[in-house]
């Protein structure tokens, strides 16, 4: 089970100390109450099977699968555009946040996640943590592919403070 909850970022300061990687992914299937994707990070692929459960919860299922593999699927099967981001691996006191820089259809989009043990956890956001979006679908990378964030409208984009 992934618990987890989204928010916006208002600055950089996550950076420092910080642990990056380049990632690209995909969606075989984007509906958002299920999902298939395939995911190279670095040297290391997955498929990626995800069932909503509530608005933070999922079922989810990964599979290591060979890098030749996911490249072919990502290139050839999987929905377009594909979702390329930085991942910075942030520690914050005992809590690691994952913080997505969307590049290529959602460049500006800077996303922090953290997994939580339940729903009801209570957290200690650091200073660079903007409005939490977890409920909001329009987040989710299953649907940045439908609508990327370079097509969203003034109107569309919330503050980030």
């Amino acid at each position: 089970m992934e618990i987890e909850r989204k928010f916006l970022v208002k600055n950089d300061s996550y950076r420092k100390n910080a642990v990056v990687e380049f990632i690209r992914q995909g969606y075989i299937s984007s509906d958002v109450k299920k999902v298939v994707r395939v995911r190279i990070a670095e040297n290391v692929a997955q498929l990626c099977i995800k069932s909503m459960v509530s608005q933070l919860s999922r079922l989810e299922y990964e599979y290591r699968i060979p890098i030749a593999e996911a490249k072919e699927i990502l290139d050839n099967i999987c929905q377009k555009p594909l979702i390329e981001k930085y991942r910075y691996t942030v520690r914050d006191g005992s809590d690691t946040w994952i913080v997505d820089e969307f590049i290529g259809e959602n460049e500006g989009l800077i996303v922090a996640e953290i997994e939580l043990e339940s729903e009801n956890q209570e957290i200690k956001l650091p200073e660079w943590i903007g409005k939490e979006v977890s409920g909001d679908t329009r987040y989710l990378n299953a649907n940045l592919i439908k609508h990327p964030y370079q097509q969203w409208k003034n109107s569309e984009i919330n503050d980030v403070i």
